[in-house]
């Protein structure tokens, strides 16, 4: 860990060094945020009481003749299982920008599916991100794919346009073509993901929108069916899409989002390129189909610095409400500045997969960005 964050600091240095003695390279900027997290959890058989260190990130961007912007993020885990290889790249892009209603992004960075995937950690106002997005939009995602931070490597198109009266776009769209295997891995079925949005904006603060996604998830590997032993690529069609809708106004966030998901998925979530998951190509006993809905509001009680929250949460992992999970979560989070956020929270879930589906957790988090 030690040689990673004296390396990564030699490159900062020499590219800070570099921005000073070059003109075609400027603004460029150092960045980061940690996250500290406490978390009781009062699950029967699996109960948990501790301090976490939920991750640390540090981001360096800036830009190149004036119309293009480019972004290098790493992020560091605490408390994992794999602890050694913690650290690891998230975003490494460039974005050609020389107009609104036209940019190309391309590199690894988010998924362009949702509302809440793009937002920050931070500012996403809740112990961690909704169901919908963990597990259908590339987190911990339901396919087995490896944590992926709603991300993946490919190339998008994306913009604003039809201005109103006062100047303000009305609409947005944004479309990519992705590998369709999260972070840092390569294609391995040769088939990619096409994923986009479109949402208007009618009136201020409103956002209204609608995302596709179809593509695959595959390994190569070994697997057994009714027609019995295969070894090779596995391959598995993925077809998503969702409806969301937000209104920021006033210091108030309100947002909801519903997410449909069609496709098969591997029994067990690959950890580590060369362990067995790696090449573990059976398939896991929640069928194609899973849905997920989330509702939330934050409310101001001090403006900008004092908000009470409350969210519904809800996620179905395979067809029907047998192993539905559901959330009911009430916090309060409280602003010290604009750089550093006390957040808490209370949840009580209904796990329906567990022999006793009903427990608590009490989540807070002290977080804070440079």
């Amino acid at each position: 860990m030690r040689r990673i964050l004296a390396i990564a600091a030699m490159a900062i240095s020499m590219l800070n060094a570099q921005a000073q003695s070059t003109k075609w390279i400027n603004n460029v900027k150092l960045s980061g945020y940690g996250m500290v997290q406490y978390q009781y959890t009062g699950r029967e058989n699996a109960k948990s009481n501790s301090f976490n260190l939920r991750m640390a990130r540090i981001a360096l961007d800036g830009r190149i003749l004036k119309d293009w912007y480019w972004k290098a993020q790493i992020q560091f885990n605490g408390n994992t299982s794999t602890l050694g290889s913690s650290p690891r790249v998230v975003d490494l892009f460039a974005e050609w920008q020389k107009y609104d209603f036209f940019r190309v992004k391309v590199g690894q960075f988010k998924n362009p599916f949702t509302f809440e995937n793009p937002m920050h950690p931070i500012e996403q106002g809740f112990m961690s991100y909704s169901q919908a997005v963990l597990k259908l939009a590339g987190f911990n995602d339901r396919t087995g794919e490896h944590a992926s931070n709603g991300r993946d490597i490919g190339l998008q198109i994306q913009g604003d346009f039809l201005k109103n009266s006062v100047g303000r776009n009305l609409l947005h769209y944004q479309a990519g073509v992705f590998n369709g295997q999260g972070t840092n891995v390569k294609d391995i079925d040769q088939q990619k993901n096409l994923i986009g949005g479109i949402w208007v904006m009618p009136v201020s603060g409103m956002r209204l929108g609608c995302f596709g996604w179809i593509g695959s998830y595959a390994r190569k590997g070994k697997w057994t069916d009714e027609n019995g032993d295969h070894s090779g690529v596995r391959s598995l069609q993925q077809r998503r899409y969702a409806f969301s809708a937000e209104y920021l106004k006033n210091d108030w966030t309100i947002r909801s989002e519903y997410v449909h998901s069609t496709g098969g998925a591997f029994a067990k979530t690959l950890v580590n390129t060369n362990d067995a998951t790696a090449s573990d190509c059976s398939l896991s006993t929640n069928g194609d189909q899973s849905q997920a809905v989330y509702a939330l509001v934050i409310a101001p009680i001090i403006k900008e610095k004092l908000h009470a929250k409350v969210r519904y949460d809800m996620y179905q992992p395979s067809d029907g409400a047998e192993k539905q999970r559901t959330q009911y979560e009430v916090g309060l989070n409280y602003h010290f500045s604009k750089n550093l956020v006390l957040t808490s929270e209370y949840a009580y879930v209904n796990d329906r997969s567990l022999a006793k589906p009903n427990y608590s957790m009490i989540d807070m988090q002290l977080s804070y960005r440079f």
